[in-house]
């Protein structure tokens, strides 16, 4: 029998072309769940053949668990049972008993060969994706095997990959036995299907497709900084020089436009904008907005976004049909973009200036006239007017250095003001959170400041969020939850 099994997983090896240890692997699985047959309970089996002489000896094994935890005797063995057979037992020690040798009958022989060829199949199958990867592609080019639900099998070579149904371009229409390229978006190894999952809609496959058409892309010449798509309708990408001698996007288009129509034709007619990429975001935005004219730009670093301003005749172009134009545009640049008319941001700009001149005579005790000299001369905030540099201040011709020294004054009394009252409210707001249990002073006063106040409102965060907001660890932020939690559960019992 020895014998048998060592001549029996050299000629394995050689015809699926895997490794001895794989075969030998195999074998042991199958031997184990073989012998787990003489037993009525799911048991745990290891099997260990001898790489050298082809002997095999098997064992139980339990798991040693506390006392508490040993719900599964089958496989599991109490800490207290382990340490009376073995003084120097530990939790998560694993105890082993010898069996006898298995005995394989004709039933038993052909369970074993169905798990050594699955066993074989799974290794012949990692062999080739890995194989594949090697190669360092990241484009699969097959032809369309089968469709199963929808979905469609792309063989290439050995190897065979998925594309699903929500991958493909919406108007296309793929039938077995077509060639079809695509970018491999994702690699499942648990898969027992295909585990390279397919995409002909990710924008990093417009990207690859520019990279085989334009060899200056390759050569590190130029360089694709952003790609966004509307599958089989309009894209964006924008390009980047390394070399000042070359024109990034006439490099892209090609000679009387043939890169582009390559792309163009491989994504179904997809229509690609080429963008001149900038590190100024302003001025990439004006960019990646083309064709439409833009006016002017007011950014807003705190939120992220732009104001950009067109004219009327300009206003359908950067939109685009159905919001395309600045969708594309937002998804490349980043920044979200809120596209106006010129009058619109007039009256945007009014309500902003009539809010800060509101604050001023109001904070500031000042009449329309000073408030309305401050918001001029750019100022929005009390901040700025308590702590601008006094020179700064001095130079508007409107106001002497008493007036200056007296705004400056009151903004920072109106300032501090505000400061203790909503430390006032801070504190008044965490006295119902201090009363809970495992709450201390400054986690209840960070809570407050971030509005929540209550045990209510701290009962309807999840851990995440309350992690988020104190940088404690999710256990503790857990343990806080439910303590919050706890009033609700007392008042859902049934009454006596």
């Amino acid at each position: 029998m020895s014998r048998d099994i060592l001549l029996l997983v050299d000629a394995l090896a050689r015809e699926k072309n895997v490794a001895k240890d794989t075969v030998f692997l195999a074998l042991e699985m199958a031997l184990a769940s073989a012998t787990k047959k003489r037993f009525k309970d799911e048991v745990d089996v290891r099997v260990e053949i001898d790489r050298e002489s082809g002997d095999y000896s098997a064992f139980r094994r339990w798991t040693v668990v506390p006392d508490e935890e040993h719900e599964e005797p089958a496989h599991q063995i109490a800490i207290t049972d382990a340490v009376a057979e073995n003084p120097e037992a530990q939790l998560g020690d694993v105890i082993e008993e010898p069996l006898e040798a298995e005995t394989f009958g004709r039933i038993g022989a052909q369970a074993a060969k169905q798990v050594i060829l699955q066993k074989i199949r799974d290794a012949e199958r990692e062999q080739i994706l890995n194989d594949f990867l090697e190669r360092g592609e990241s484009l699969v080019t097959g032809t369309v095997k089968r469709a199963e639900r929808g979905n469609l099998i792309v063989e290439s070579g050995r190897v065979e990959a998925l594309l699903p149904r929500d991958q493909l371009i919406a108007k296309e229409n793929l039938r077995v036995g077509d060639r079809v390229r695509a970018y491999i978006a994702k690699i499942d190894r648990q898969a027992r299907g295909p585990q390279l999952i397919l995409s002909r809609i990710a924008p990093e496959f417009l990207v690859k497709l520019f990279e085989l058409e334009v060899p200056e892309i390759e050569e590190g010449l130029l360089e694709i900084k952003a790609a966004a798509r509307d599958p089989g309708l309009r894209a964006k990408i924008a390009v980047k020089s390394n070399d000042q001698r070359i024109d990034p996007v006439g490099t892209c288009v090609g000679m009387r436009g043939s890169r582009v129509q390559a792309v163009t034709q491989e994504l179904a007619g997809e229509r690609v904008d080429i963008i001149l990429w900038s590190p100024e975001p302003a001025q990439f935005v004006i960019n990646a907005l083309a064709p439409a004219e833009v006016s002017s730009i007011v950014v807003d670093e705190e939120r992220h976004s732009m104001d950009v301003v067109v004219e009327e005749d300009q206003l359908a172009l950067a939109i685009g049909k159905g919001g395309q134009n600045v969708r594309l545009a937002s998804e490349l640049t980043g920044w979200q973009l809120n596209i106006m008319t010129t009058e619109e941001r007039e009256q945007k700009s009014e309500q902003e200036t009539s809010v800060v001149r509101s604050l001023f005579m109001e904070k500031l005790d000042v009449d329309e006239e000073v408030a309305e000299i401050l918001v001029q001369e750019g100022f929005t905030s009390l901040d700025e007017v308590a702590y601008v540099p006094i020179n700064e201040m001095l130079e508007i011709e409107a106001f002497d250095e008493e007036t200056v020294n007296e705004l400056r004054r009151r903004a920072r009394n109106s300032l501090l003001t505000e400061a203790i009252k909503s430390e006032e409210t801070v504190e008044h707001a965490a006295e119902d959170l201090l009363g809970m249990e495992g709450m201390d002073n400054q986690t209840a006063r960070v809570l407050a400041a971030k509005g929540i106040t209550t045990m209510d409102a701290l009962a309807d965060l999840a851990t995440d969020e309350l992690t988020e907001m104190t940088g404690m660890d999710a256990e503790r932020a857990n343990k806080l939850i439910m303590a919050a939690r706890e009033p609700w559960f007392k008042e859902q019992q049934p009454q006596a």
